[in-house]
């Protein structure tokens, strides 16, 4: 038997990237996915390749930042599919830019789809897991929310905000055997990535002049799929004892002492 059948997981902004790799790999692991993401056609394509391989998927169309669309729709999805037990907070988009750059609408549009939208899902889904004394909740964050990143400060703060919401929802949550935990990846190769700076050609540049600096120890980005193993490790029974933590699988970049 696959370790999460039975299990209903929504992933946010599954429509591409490491959405989608979370998506896939779950659904391998016998979880019916509901697939959020703003692109109905970026979400389409998500479903027909984890029913292509046997799961099953349904969708849900809207701004994670839109929290009213966003909880009916959950609500909606609920009540056909079952309650969800596995929540992945992973919407998410970056737009670089100096601080005298960031105006209140983009420092509100990041935050709202980062933290807004990550707080309101789980409080969405929270009742049915207390019911059930069972749920899984897994933040995706950055390293940016680590370290923080120049010319990067909104993300770096709804990153970092993130972590603060992780920490203290694992304890409020510990007593119904509800775990909140997050996940801080380093660089992964994803559209997200390449659409940094001004341009895709700019976006490649960086890339590779950070590898030729050495930044990343291990010498090269993640692929998404490295991102989503750990996701499946979170989801999953093996880790019941874990909660309120940060794994930040970044290659070597960020290392830090306890």
């Amino acid at each position: 038997m696959k370790e999460l059948e039975g299990k209903v997981a929504l992933i946010t902004g599954a429509g591409r990237g490491m959405g989608r790799s979370h998506a896939k790999i779950l659904a391998e692991q016998g979880a019916e996915i509901i697939v959020q993401d703003i692109d109905a056609t970026l979400a389409s394509e998500t479903i027909e390749e984890i029913r292509a391989g046997g799961g099953k998927a349904v969708e849900i169309i809207c701004d994670v930042a839109d929290i009213s669309t966003l909880t009916q729709k959950i609500d909606e999805t609920e009540l056909t599919v079952g309650q969800i037990d596995i929540l992945v907070n992973n919407a998410g988009i970056d737009r670089m830019a100096q601080i005298e750059d960031i105006d209140e609408r983009a420092f509100d549009l990041m935050i709202g789809v980062h933290l807004k939208g990550s707080f309101f899902a789980a409080k969405a889904v929270i009742p049915g897991m207390k019911q059930r004394k069972w749920g899984r909740i897994i933040n995706i964050s950055s390293t940016g929310g680590l370290t923080g990143i120049p010319n990067d400060t909104h993300y770096s703060s709804a990153k970092a905000g993130l972590l603060g919401f992780t920490k203290a929802l694992a304890k409020e949550l510990a007593p119904f055997n509800i775990t909140v935990n997050a996940i801080a990846p380093g660089a992964v190769m994803t559209e997200m990535v390449l659409s940094k700076c001004d341009t895709r050609q700019a976006a490649l540049d960086r890339i590779e002049k950070r590898l030729k600096d050495g930044v990343i120890p291990l010498g090269r980005y993640a692929e998404p799929e490295e991102i989503s193993y750990v996701v499946k490790f979170l989801a999953s029974p093996q880790s019941g004892f874990m909660t309120g933590q940060v794994i930040s699988p970044n290659g070597g970049e960020v290392i830090v002492g306890i």
